[in-house]
């Protein structure tokens, strides 16, 4: 296998490197450097990040790019949240709390709208933030051994990260269901949902490596997706049989939700379904002891984004997040699971009916007027 050309410290929480295929082209590798976090992302990762896959979007000699994480547990776990909450804590959020949201949607745009094939290896967990990164790469690669959920409405948040685009892109109802229930998905339901292209044994990626590094690689952008596409369905075939996953076998029970016509009873159907499913019963536990108001907020984000272009889903995802870091359940919710561990978040509203109008409505409101701190996306 050709030599890896560090591009920066080893110690990096991101590492770069490049490697030289046989015919001289140059694929970019960027390595998720913090496995004791499980890869999750924070902002001197988002900062290191973005500037790099700029940089290597007019390096002609790069012809396409790979990103995975650290060791075998985790693509990315999420974003940093703690961090936040300790922001959030001390009382002066929104400046701190828009910035990493900012940097963070911006870096999800721009792996959205990449030119070159970027591959992302979906080894491990995959949630939350770390979702924001592969659901918009070119080609998405999980294993037997991926674990994929949205599992935001445990922390008072919402499926942000593009999830308002993409959750759209699944069957009728799944979106809904898998951001009220946090539900966790595997390999084969993640190709059901359209969140991932490829799947690879997780022993394969060396092999992976090789066969790119070996191939003809050349010097425009849809040229080279069709040879990654090709590459990647040849290993594919040579890979094992996906471990069957659950979405699909629930499908008549999940797409009954688009039968009820309110919130609540959607809510109600799901916690009332009497099954021996353990996939089901998970998510019925987790959607009994989430965040009400992350409820209301994923229900009325898949209303209100429906239809809407991949930029203006980032744009209302800001002001959502933005107003998250000031109303408190996402910093109680963070607390009770990440923070004190008490598994046992005070929740301002206990219940879906006690959650007011007047403060999903908030959520939605323009509160950057023309000044966007997104609008540089437009031109890209």
């Amino acid at each position: 296998m050709s030599a890896l050309t560090l591009l920066n410290s080893a110690d990096e929480p991101v590492v770069f490197e490049t490697a030289t295929a046989e015919n001289g082209s140059l694929i970019g590798l960027i390595t998720l450097n913090a496995p004791k976090a499980l890869n999750a992302l924070n902002f001197e990762m988002i900062k290191l990040l973005e500037p790099q896959l700029r940089t290597w979007a007019t390096d002609t000699r790069i012809a396409m790019v790979i990103l995975k994480g650290a060791g075998d547990k985790a693509f990315c776990a999420g974003g940093d949240v703690v961090s936040l909450h300790h922001a959030m804590a001390q009382g002066k959020p929104t400046s701190l709390v828009e910035e990493f949201f900012t940097l963070e949607y911006k870096l999800d745009y721009l792996i959205h709208t990449f030119d070159k094939p970027i591959l992302v290896w979906g080894n491990g967990i995959v949630m939350g933030g770390g979702l924001g990164l592969m659901a918009g790469a070119s080609h998405r690669v999980v294993t037997e051994k991926s674990r994929i959920a949205m599992p935001e409405q445990t922390i008072g948040l919402y499926p942000d990260v593009g999830g308002s685009y993409f959750l759209h892109k699944m069957p009728q109802s799944v979106g809904l269901f898998l951001g009220l229930t946090s539900a966790s998905i595997n390999c084969e339901d993640a190709r059901f949902v359209s969140l991932s292209d490829h799947f690879i044994d997780s022993n394969k990626y060396d092999a992976m490596l090789a066969q790119i590094l070996t191939a003809k690689w050349g010097k425009t952008a849809s040229l080279n997706h069709e040879r990654l596409t090709d590459l990647l369905t040849d290993l594919d075939n040579q890979s094992a049989r996906m471990p069957k996953g659950n979405v699909k076998a629930n499908l008549k029970t999940i797409q009954k939700l688009g039968e009820f016509t309110t919130l609540q009873e959607q809510v109600d159907y799901i916690l009332g379904l009497t099954t021996d499913d353990k996939w089901l019963q998970r998510a019925q536990k987790s959607l009994k002891h989430g965040c009400p108001l992350s409820c209301a907020l994923v229900s009325e984000q898949l209303k209100i984004s429906q239809g809407k272009s991949l930029l203006a889903c980032f744009k209302m995802e800001l002001g959502m997040s933005v107003r998250a870091g000031e109303v408190g359940e996402f910093q109680e919710g963070v607390r009770a699971l990440l923070i004190d561990k008490d598994g046992a978040p005070n929740w301002q509203y206990k219940t879906l009916s006690d959650v007011p109008q007047t403060i999903i409505d908030s959520f939605f409101a323009n509160r950057f007027g023309e000044n966007h701190p997104l609008n540089e996306l437009a031109v890209k």
